[in-house]
């Protein structure tokens, strides 16, 4: 069937809670970038399918393609949702109906809303690999499903992060993780039989990052501080130095800092956002453990063990890979 039931090693060593704005590249090259969302469309005038003709569709959205490795997103108007491995949201249609499985978008709908094809589909960490189906369409060909329910693109998402099929019609929805409609009640992951009986935190929105507990250590604020050779750079709220870890990646949002790395670079926790810090991208990561790490421009931050007081800068340049972050997120590389 081609569809994988669980989580690859590149899930696992970290993840993504892909987000609803771009994550930029900067001087590490990260992967392209989207903007930050549109609000959720109003329906559409087409009546409750919610397509118009096809030349209306926004170009870029391959039809039929398979979804890959799924990803958990935030987004502050619809809460937490599913979305491919490039970033693109999926959807379900009310018309459809899953038990049993079946699509009733054909035609012009399908030249709107693409069928995301049954491929190489992988569950997003924390999510219930079990979701994941297929179905097959009236073509012959097979569409992936989530929870039974047939998976589509939008066509007029034009890039990644992109919600504006959400509500279209009143029958077309982002998937949240448990293959519900997304709303921001929705959980943020869905229970998973097989994951540690760890208590659910609820789902930070994107864009700005809603505060939550913060972890022992932090008092739930990253602000800015100048040093004489660094110049401004972020401190969380005991006034410890931020860092940056160059194997991370912002787009997806990846961690690379696992196990023992984590006991020596712990992960900042979800924290308000200081005056001075940049407000796009200011986002939460959901780590594979369960916990929640914030992100500067999509960037997931950490401070280091080796820092004993405030103002210490002692994780600079460490293994040519760590750096301080600047106010908008990108390293500072002086030494």
């Amino acid at each position: 069937m081609g569809i994988k039931r669980g989580t690859t090693l590149a899930a696992v060593a970290a993840v993504v809670a892909l987000t609803a704005t771009a994550c930029g590249g900067d001087d590490y090259k990260a992967a392209d970038a989207a903007q930050p969302v549109a609000a959720a469309s109003p329906q559409s005038k087409s009546g409750d399918y919610g397509y118009e003709t096809p030349a209306s569709s926004a170009a870029g959205v391959g039809a039929k393609s398979a979804a890959g490795q799924l990803a958990v997103a935030d987004n502050e108007k619809i809460g937490s949702f599913l979305a491919d491995s490039s970033g693109r949201t999926l959807y379900r249609f009310d018309k459809d109906t899953a038990k049993p499985p079946k699509s009733n978008c054909e035609g012009d709908c399908e030249k709107t809303w693409p069928v995301v094809a049954a491929g190489d589909a992988t569950a997003a960490a924390g999510m219930d690999p079990s979701l994941l189906g297929e179905v097959v369409r009236g073509d012959g060909t097979k569409q992936l499903t989530i929870a039974g329910w047939p998976a589509y693109r939008f066509g007029k998402d034009a890039k990644a992060g992109d919600v504006n099929g959400q509500g279209v019609g009143g029958v077309w929805f982002a998937f949240a993780p448990d293959g519900k409609k997304a709303s921001k009640e929705a959980p943020s992951a869905p229970a998973n039989p097989s994951a540690s009986a760890a208590p659910a935190t609820p789902s930070a929105s994107a864009s700005p990052a809603a505060p939550e507990a913060p972890a022992e250590g932090q008092d739930g604020r990253l602000s800015v501080a100048k040093d004489p050779k660094l110049g401004e750079h972020i401190v969380d709220g005991k006034g410890m130095t931020v860092y940056r870890f160059k194997p991370d990646t912002a787009w997806p949002m990846v961690s690379k800092c696992t196990g023992d790395c984590l006991a020596k670079w712990p992960a900042v926790a979800p924290a308000e956002k200081g005056e001075g810090i940049i407000e796009k991208n200011y986002l939460v990561l959901d780590r594979p453990d369960g916990k929640k790490q914030q992100t500067v421009n999509c960037w997931p931050v950490y401070t280091f063990s080796g820092d004993k007081k405030p103002g210490d800068t002692n994780g600079q340049g460490v293994g040519g890979t760590w750096y301080a972050v600047a106010p908008d997120g990108k390293p500072i590389t002086v030494k």
